[in-house]
């Protein structure tokens, strides 16, 4: 769908124009109004000749020219209707404001109406439920709630909650917007969708992302790529950590990769901001617009007046994992010259109060800091009361100057925090956005933009990899076809059956098969050779440590025999019989398809996968070098790495097994494939039990399989 029209029109009809109090049309009207919108623009009601000065008609059909944008504005069960008579004029797009859609029970299916219509024409509709859309720029306010007047920026915002976009555009100190989006439902077109259009659009340096769902995560995979591409900085808040999807709930991957650990590793291949609160996402938003690219890879230095607040930036930079590094000889005999006697050389640096108000003092302090080379960003901390006057304000006038000064004048990106957010005034904010230095309200996220500003950006190439694989999935995942309810219950595949796929595709797995008595359970033993393990392996079985259904280190044949006989009192299943392996590193290795995009998550593994948390999350594809990068990054890695003393064990060969499963994923027809453990060894590694579910059932492999040879 084409939203050149909607974004840029050159006339607006208002559908439901009233001078009501409280009505959503009437505001529109005002809106265009207060913005000095130059297009033309109507009203549409049939009881009015004009609203608020504007002309007003029937219907749509009867204006004196199709309108590139429709504001609709009438009650629910109406809405369908317009937007089949706005589609079939030819209208460029509409913004639908009416609640009592999906969001309710009841507005399920005049939702799926409104839909068809708009795809019929090929319509794009912001919408419904949601507030409208701004553009400070084009003066376009399709916008049904009060609206103040705004200089624009180059900050964009998408939002599916309309009432924080609202809030959005009520903040001060220094947030300049270019665009502000509230799709409510978004029923036709996706957050994902207004960013790709944004992406494109002059002026917009960055985007704020307030998302309430996954939506599709091929279209946001694009939309990314196309940012990355702009060189468009994107944050983004996810509300609502959903739950794990129903196939990895099932297993130990719903607890390790959950859907919104999917969707953060999604954003962090992204270089994507991922923001805690709603204010953290307006200020990353800011400080991604006015970002300046570091010149190395060093860390942070942070200036500040307080030793209180040096103490609480150390906490948060190590929260984020940020880097204090010491300051060079050089710098600190520089340092030594500007500082009063009182002041300590040290990175964070306080350098008290006693030079308050010196505005080239603090310009040179900035520089010297910034030319140390190990440093690669400066965060400098400035509070401002609100309702400073004379000689005090004055005096912070002075400090905002060399803050401003040194910021021009440094080799390196400066920004600048308050420690509250009330201490960040929009005047000041005003003239560090005019200077090209982001002014961030708060101490702890002033240390969180400074992180963010120093993420990689995001590969466009991989982001369009990741997107076709996405819509690869899709296509051919079971959620998007009917399921006969009586073939296909049970889509688990049982342990065997499993093992049976990835040997099929070369994976080194345990040796064993199915025992159907005991005598053949022996036979096994003596085919295999002591020690081997017996455990059951059914469709619905997933967690045999707490059942009890697995025995190891069966020596003898009476051992074996009496295993098989107990595992079976159990009541459900058949008996698998395989060689007990060596000990050795326990790694989870699953794929799942079922989040916003399919995905690997590599980590410690075992019975302990929960408990330790040690998992990295790759969206698919994933080549063994991503896998390996990934083992290498774990919490744990030093059980593999060989630190501490320990053996260096096969990376390698735990790369290309964790690859390949996520190949399998989807050659399979799988929604889920989890090996745990895949224990790994100096010299290769090996699957010891693993499970999946299929999108469709899939015919069990024979229980007679022989045992690999």
């Amino acid at each position: 769908m084409d939203l050149r029209r909607l974004f840029h029109p050159r006339s607006v009809a208002v559908v439901g124009a009233s001078e009501s109090e409280g009505s959503y049309g009437g505001q529109t009207l005002v809106n265009l109004t207060t913005l000095s919108y130059g297009g033309r623009v109507w009203g549409v009601n049939p009881k009015r000749s004009s609203v608020h000065g504007f002309e007003c008609y029937p219907s749509l059909g009867d204006l004196p020219e199709v309108p590139d944008a429709v504001v609709v504005s009438v009650p629910a069960a109406s809405v369908p209707a317009v937007i089949e008579e706005a589609g079939a004029l030819g209208s460029g797009g509409a913004v639908v404001y009416g609640a009592g859609f999906a969001e309710v029970e009841g507005g399920r299916e005049l939702e799926r109406e409104l839909i068809a219509a708009a795809r019929r024409h090929e319509l794009p509709v912001c919408g419904p439920n949601g507030n409208g859309i701004v553009s400070y720029p084009e003066r376009i306010a399709l916008w049904g709630d009060a609206l103040p007047p705004r200089e624009a920026g180059g900050v964009a915002i998408v939002s599916q909650s309309g009432n924080q976009a609202v809030n959005a555009i009520s903040v001060d100190r220094g947030l300049r917007f270019h665009t502000v989006v509230s799709c409510g439902n978004a029923a036709v077109l996706e957050p994902a969708d207004f960013l790709h259009f944004l992406a494109e659009e002059e002026g917009v340096r960055s985007v704020a992302l307030n998302l309430e769902d996954d939506g599709d995560g091929a279209r946001l995979c694009e939309a990314l790529a196309a940012c990355a591409d702009a060189g468009i900085g994107v944050a983004v808040l996810k509300v609502g950590a959903s739950e794990a999807g129903a196939s990895a709930a099932g297993a130990h991957t719903g607890a390790v990769a959950g859907d919104q650990r999917v969707f953060h590793a999604l954003l962090e291949e992204a270089g994507a901001a991922i923001a805690a609160d709603f204010h953290d996402l307006l200020e990353l938003a800011k400080a991604l617009a006015l970002d300046q690219a570091p010149t190395g890879s060093g860390g942070l230095a942070v200036m500040t007046c307080s030793g209180g607040d040096s103490s609480a930036a150390a906490d948060e930079a190590d929260r984020h994992g940020l880097d204090f590094p010491d300051f060079s000889t050089a710098t600190r005999s520089r340092l030594g010259e500007l500082l009063p006697t009182a002041a300590t050389v040290a990175n964070p640096l306080d350098y008290t109060a006693m030079v308050w108000g010196d505005r080239e003092l603090l310009r040179d302090m900035i520089a010297a800091v910034a030319d140390d080379p190990a440093i690669e960003r400066v965060l400098v901390f400035y509070d401002e009361p609100f309702g400073l006057a004379g000689d005090t304000k004055e005096s912070w006038d002075a400090v905002l100057d060399g803050i401003v000064a040194g910021a021009e004048v440094a080799s390196v990106p400066v920004l600048v925090s308050s420690t509250l957010p009330e201490l960040l005034q929009d005047h000041a904010a005003a003239r560090m956005v005019d200077a090209g230095v982001p002014p961030i309200a708060g101490l702890r996220t002033g240390v969180a933009c400074a992180a963010a500003l120093g993420r990689e950006p995001g590969d466009p190439e991989r982001l369009r990899g990741i997107a076709a694989l996405a819509r690869r999935a899709s296509t051919s995942s079971s959620r998007d076809k009917p399921r006969d309810p009586l073939a296909d219950r049970a889509p688990w595949l049982s342990e065997h059956s499993t093992k049976e796929l990835l040997r099929e595709v070369g994976l080194p797995v345990v040796e064993g098969r199915l025992a159907s008595d005991a005598d053949e359970a022996a036979a096994i033993l003596s085919e295999l050779g002591a020690p081997v393990v017996a455990k059951l392996s059914d469709e619905e079985l997933r967690h045999k440590s707490e059942l009890g259904a697995l025995e190891l280190d069966l020596v003898t044949e009476a051992q074996v025999r009496d295993a098989h006989g107990r595992l079976l009192t159990l009541g459900r299943g058949a008996v698998l019989v395989e060689r007990h392996v060596p000990t050795g590193v326990e790694l989870l290795v699953a794929a799942r398809r079922d989040a916003v995009v399919p995905s690997l998550a590599v980590g410690l593994g075992g019975i302990w996968t929960e408990m330790f948390d040690d998992a990295a999350v790759i969206p698919l594809p994933a080549s063994p070098v991503r896998v390996e990068r990934a083992l290498r990054g774990l919490r744990g890695a030093e059980l593999l790495t060989g630190g501490r003393g320990r053996p260096e064990l096969d990376l390698g060969a735990a790369a290309r097994i964790a690859a390949t499963t996520g190949e399998v994923l989807l050659s399979a027809e799988l929604e889920l494939v989890e090996l745990n453990p895949v224990v790994v060894y100096e010299d290769g590694a090996i699957v010891v039990d693993a499970l999946a579910q299929a999108t469709t059932a899939i015919a069990p492999a024979a229980s007679s399989a022989a045992v690999p040879r």
